[in-house]
């Protein structure tokens, strides 16, 4: 087993997790540390040391390190105890980091802290946990720094059981890899290695980890490799080659994934999966923007990725999810398949359904403006609405109506993201911006239906407070943070005028991230305890009437095997296709007027083999109220094509 340590005789219940790596520092079991840093651009690398009890700023001990022709140097160091400080002093006037830092308590322009990730004891109950397969995922998102008043993961382990009541079964972390500065959402980290010293220590984040799984959640982490941050990275003074001119992206030269010293890039990210998914015992992956990975080797890094973490973690079930916005059908397959992906955020079930529920077309919005049920209903029948390069590409094809049906299993659909919510002005969630029946009906919609779906923090009790972007930049960078923030929003009708967009709140003031923390007394009112009594009850009925089917799921290549039906005005009929023959039948009105959708009233009483659910009013002769709902189990009716 690569990942954890071999277990000691089972009188002794102690049980460790330590990803060996030919990066970083690695403590062996005589008190010795192994450092190593990749420096290719280095003429020479000294290796600065203080011990644990000394300030961070005692670095008086210097030892050089040898390099092989790679440039790759190492130096191994005896009696290095836990929490001793270092740093790399590169051609004698620049002291950086480790960029495998396994912590940086200061921040990633401080030293680095050697850990021994073989000193916490995971315990013999640990040591049981495989997870839990891909179709029982509830997916619950949120950021540990505005999750609680307080911002830790100890504060966060406290509302485990929160969760675990709720019916969550996934709670996936926002960024954590190590950012400077106080607050920000994640995506700009500079140290992959090292979770985020705000939330806690390494240590309080195993225990998070743990006393997840005691409840019966898997931990899922958000992983960044398509950039670095804009502040805090050093790589491009001594290891040039991470990067490449032969690519370009929204944030600047590409991370090199296809050209000279491209071997050690790839091994630097495909070891950090192996790290967070062994050495904290992850459930799995979400990969931030993979349309943005750029790689034109044989094998693409994605699916090498996938490859090694299926070899290293078998006999556990890991999952591995994308956002790709370019909806390549190609990279999912059913769980755990080498070199594919279980699941993949699903914007086009959240666009659809914004557009025509809000009539907002802005930005991305424009490009599901038209018969969005229409789009909405390829996107519960076959995956995805649109296939083709990201939104809004200024050059290059044009994305196209998609074609290729995914496993309905792979798509996460959700109403709320970091995203959806944190990219818009104010921040606001669809309690503000949509009427409460049809939030309703959207919330079975995205709870009862094939795919998995995901909540985003406090949605389950209806939350009205706002998730502002926000990131504690300082200086130049963080001035033209502020401005570049409002002048995203020029094109849009509302933000035209200037003074308006002076009233977006600033990223990078303190009181926009705790504007974004969420009001837990929220839950205790009438209002929160009425919406988190019906996600806890439409939950409960995906656990009992809809999970245990959906490994007999039909998986047809071309979609064929689910029906769609679109009704005049704004019904929607849509038969899921199960062995058995079984079929989950959703019928809906989206609309504020009443529909009638016959084939609903057509089904022979002895053909509906369960009532699941209804909401609204649902009349015996097919007639919808408006927002209504209704979920059921049917058998085929004869001469019926599915």
């Amino acid at each position: 087993m690569s990942a954890a340590t071999k277990a000691r005789p089972a009188a002794q219940k102690a049980w460790h997790c330590v990803h060996r790596m030919p990066f970083g520092a690695t403590r062996g079991p005589g008190g010795e540390v192994s450092f190593h840093l990749w420096a290719p651009a280095a003429k020479q690398v000294e290796l600065l040391l203080a011990p644990p009890g000394e300030p961070p700023q005692a670095l008086d001990r210097r030892l050089k390190a040898t390099a092989d022709e790679h440039g790759r140097y190492s130096i191994t160091v005896a009696g290095v105890d836990p929490g001793t400080w270092y740093r790399w002093r590169v051609d004698g006037e620049l002291d950086v980091p480790d960029p495998a830092s396994r912590f940086n308590p200061l921040g990633p322009h401080g030293p680095s802290q050697v850990i021994d990730p073989s000193g916490f004891d995971w315990g013999a109950a640990e040591r049981q946990w495989r997870g839990r397969p891909w179709e029982q995922a509830v997916v619950y998102e949120l950021h540990v720094g505005s999750f609680t008043p307080q911002g830790t993961y100890a504060a966060a382990q406290d509302k485990l059981q929160h969760l675990a009541d709720t019916g969550i079964t996934a709670v996936q972390l926002m960024p954590l890899a190590a950012f400077p500065g106080r607050f920000g959402w994640g995506y700009d980290g500079v140290l992959p290695y090292a979770p985020h010293a705000a939330y806690g220590t390494p240590d309080d984040l195993r225990r998070f980890v743990r006393r997840a799984h005691e409840l019966g959640l898997m931990v899922l982490l958000d992983v960044v490799y398509n950039h670095f941050g804009p502040d805090g990275n050093y790589l491009h003074r001594y290891a040039p080659s991470f990067f490449t001119d032969k690519h370009h992206t929204a944030w600047g030269a590409a991370v090199n994934f296809d050209a000279p010293g491209s071997e050690t890039v790839r091994e630097f990210f495909i070891h950090n999966a192996l790290y967070w998914l062994e050495e904290f015992r992850f459930d799995g992956l979400r990969f931030d923007a993979v349309h943005a990975i750029v790689d034109d080797s044989p094998i693409h890094l994605m699916a090498q990725l996938s490859q090694r973490v299926r070899q290293g973690t078998s006999g556990r079930h890991v999952h591995l999810v994308l956002e790709n916005d370019s909806n390549d059908a190609t990279l999912l397959a059913l769980p755990g398949t080498p070199g594919r992906y279980d699941g993949q955020w699903n914007g086009d079930f959240h666009h659809t359904l914004h557009v025509h529920l809000t009539g907002e077309a802005d930005g991305y919005y424009a490009e599901y403006v038209g018969d969005t049920l229409q789009q909405l209903g390829r996107v519960l029948t076959r995956g995805f609405a649109w296939q083709g390069p990201p939104h809004l590409v200024s050059k290059g094809e044009a994305r196209k109506t998609a074609q290729s049906a995914v496993p309905l299993g792979a798509t996460v659909n959700f109403l709320h993201n970091h995203d959806q919510v944190g990219n818009r002005a104010f921040g606001e969630r669809w309690t503000v911006l949509a009427g409460e029946p049809a939030l309703r009906l959207a919330t079975a919609m995205l709870l009862l239906g094939p795919a998995t779906p995901m909540l985003f923090m406090g949605e389950e009790w209806g939350a009205r407070t706002p998730f502002f972007y926000f990131a504690d930049w300082s200086g130049d960078l963080a001035r033209a943070v502020t401005e570049g923030r409002r002048r995203e929003f020029a094109a849009f009708p509302a933000f035209a005028d200037a003074a308006a967009r002076a009233r977006i709140p600033d990223p990078c003031d303190e009181r926009t991230f705790s504007g974004s923390k969420l009001d837990w007394a929220e839950l205790a009112a009438a209002e929160g305890r009425k919406w988190l009594d019906y996600h806890r009850m439409l939950l409960a009925l995906r656990r009992e009437a809809i999970e245990p089917r959906l490994p007999g799921l039909l998986q047809v290549a071309d979609g064929s095997a689910h029906r769609l039906d679109r009704i005049d005005g704004n019904g929607l009929r849509v038969r899921w296709a199960f062995k058995g023959p079984r079929i989950l039948e959703m019928a809906v009105n989206l609309g504020n007027e009443p529909v009638t959708i016959a084939g609903h009233a057509e089904v022979p009483p002895a053909a509906v083999q369960a009532q699941v659910f209804q909401c609204g009013e649902v009349r015996h002769d097919g007639l919808f109220g408006p927002w209504a709902g209704s979920w059921r189990w049917i058998s085929q009716v004869a001469g019926e094509a599915r």
